[in-house]
């Protein structure tokens, strides 16, 4: 298996013009917790041309439903975008899941309500702010969502150390 190229994954959801907020792993980073992140997680805008944005942009990338058996490629279609709520796909620069809704903050909206612009390797995009991750970490309570939890606290508690 190639090595993951979650910078280029980045890009193509920008480039393609896609409205996301990264919610995983590279927002913790992005934080400035030294953790080891291997995909992309996203809170996406469900709607009908979003997705097919999403679709558009991961399509040279071979992106596959990596949750089912056959590994069925990922196929927006007028029939059945209305019903889609989370993907979990494998594409060939990588893990990509795109979450409906994000435990602890909620759905697209709020997530976009709570988060910042950062500039990532892959090009400017929003990430869960500080405070949205840590209710995300507390919400799903995962072992490595423990781990960077206890990250994003000692983070929190410097920043505001140096306020006062």
């Amino acid at each position: 298996m190639q090595q993951p190229d979650l910078e280029a994954l980045i890009n193509r959801l920008i480039q393609g013009q896609v409205r996301f907020v990264i919610i995983g792993g590279i927002a913790v980073v992005a934080h400035g917790a030294p953790v080891t992140t291997f995909d992309v997680d996203v809170c996406c805008d469900l709607a009908a041309e979003n997705l097919f944005r999403l679709q558009s942009a991961l399509a040279d990338g071979h992106p596959v439903h990596r949750m089912t058996p056959q590994k069925l490629p990922l196929e927006i279609t007028p029939a059945n975008v209305s019903s889609l709520r989370n993907l979990y796909l494998q594409t060939d620069f990588g893990v990509l899941d795109c979450l409906g809704d994000v435990s602890g903050v909620g759905d697209y909206v709020a997530a976009f309500e709570q988060s910042v612009e950062v500039e990532l390797p892959g090009g400017r995009c929003r990430v869960l702010t500080i405070d949205a991750l840590i209710r995300a970490k507390q919400a799903v309570n995962r072992l490595q969502d423990k781990v960077a939890l206890r990250h994003l606290l000692a983070i929190k508690e410097r920043q505001n150390a140096n306020r006062h």
